[in-house]
């Protein structure tokens, strides 16, 4: 014998289901509203972000013909490597003639100085002459007056003195002139050595600068420069890429901007890795206008015929070096960036230009002390002579 079980009636067990899916549809609405405002209100996003970074212009300082290319795209140069060599023909034949003239000048200033010495002397000579016609007239003017001696020999040596004056005036006039070509300086600082010395150091930083050098360390891209080809000052030859010095630039709408501050952290997403890796890194400045300010021909709104777009404004983030080192970016990659805006106290406009350089390069500098060293044994071997 069986006993069968009650059942319940259909209208209550649809009420049950209806019931709990009611209440399963405000749990997930309280949990969406919960987290929207503990998360997605505390933080913004987007996907219109691309790595940025340094493309610094290889550019030649002197003009030549290209002899080397050292150093071809994707290859990694060192700051001060030789990249591209030209040809120094000319340069070392300018750097000669500008020796030779250094000496032809030094040369030519000592004859100059020698006949300034020499003038002197004959001033001194003249002096003498001077003194001893006046010594002399000294002694007849009295014999002459009691007619010891006779009047032509007291006017005779009254003439003496007369032209030895002459000749005096002539001498200080001569020491004058002479003083007045040499300036009152030594030879090593005359200023015609010193223009001349110039020249050859210039010509001395000339020869120097066809060799071509690296000033960062970085990735060769953009080469656009070939062999035996002629360059001149500021032509662009290749571009040297530093990945160590890589940013993200993300494009955030206008309305996203109410809440991002500078030095809040940054979640990055590189398309490369397919979201595999996340950067970690933190805002450091908003552009001071959007990219729509900034192109070449920007919107005129003023027209009858007028949509309103969005304006997008980039947004500078600095990515952390260990990790860049660690999963190395290309610049012009997409990224997708979420900034956490949690903290809100940090400033919105960036701070003043730091007292120190915020890049600078030291393997460009050329060594012109060398330059001075061999200017200055150029005109004491000519002074020597």
């Amino acid at each position: 014998m069986t006993i069968d079980k009650p059942t319940l009636p259909s209208g209550n067990r649809r009420r049950k289901a209806l019931l709990g899916a009611t209440l399963a549809f405000l749990l997930i609405g309280v949990a969406a509203v919960l987290y929207y405002m503990l998360v997605l209100s505390q933080e913004e996003e987007t996907d219109n972000a691309y790595i940025g970074g340094n493309l610094v212009m290889l550019t030649s300082q002197v003009t030549g013909n290209v002899q080397e290319i050292r150093a071809d795209e994707t290859q990694l140069v060192n700051a001060g490597a030789e990249v591209i060599k030209l040809d120094a023909v000319d340069a070392d034949v300018t750097l000669r003639q500008a020796q030779a003239r250094l000496g032809a000048i030094v040369l030519q200033l000592r004859e100059k100085y020698a006949n300034a010495v020499q003038y002197e002397a004959v001033l001194q000579q003249r002096k003498l002459s001077l003194k001893k016609a006046e010594d002399d007239l000294a002694r007849r003017a009295p014999l002459g007056d009691d007619h010891t001696l006779s009047a032509e020999e007291v006017t005779h040596a009254k003439q003496a003195v007369d032209d030895a004056k002459a000749a005096l005036n002539v001498a200080v006039e001569q020491v004058k002139t002479a003083q007045a070509a040499l300036g009152g300086t030594t030879l090593a600082q005359h200023p015609a050595v010193l223009a001349a010395k110039e020249d050859f150091v210039q010509a001395w930083l000339a020869a120097r600068r066809n060799a071509i050098l690296a000033p960062v360390s970085g990735y060769v891209a953009k080469r656009s420069v070939q062999v035996g080809a002629h360059v001149s000052p500021g032509m662009a030859l290749l571009s040297i890429v530093p990945l160590d010095q890589l940013w993200v630039d993300a494009n955030f709408k206008e309305s996203e901007l109410q809440n991002i501050r500078i030095g809040q952290p940054v979640a990055v997403k590189a398309d490369i890795y397919g979201g595999k890796v996340t950067y970690h890194g933190n805002v450091v400045g908003l552009s001071a206008g959007t990219g729509s300010a900034f192109s070449l021909l920007p919107a005129q709104n003023a027209s009858g015929n007028w949509i309103k777009v969005v304006q997008r404004l980039p947004v500078r983030i600095a990515l952390d070096s260990k990790e860049l080192a660690e999963h190395p970016l290309r610049v012009g990659l997409s990224a997708t960036v979420t900034v956490d805006t949690h903290r809100r106290d940090g400033a919105v406009l960036g701070a003043a230009m730091p007292s120190v350089p915020v890049y600078a390069t030291q393997s460009l500098g050329q060594l012109v002390q060398d330059a001075d060293k061999m200017a200055d044994t150029v005109i004491a071997k000519n002074i020597a002579k």
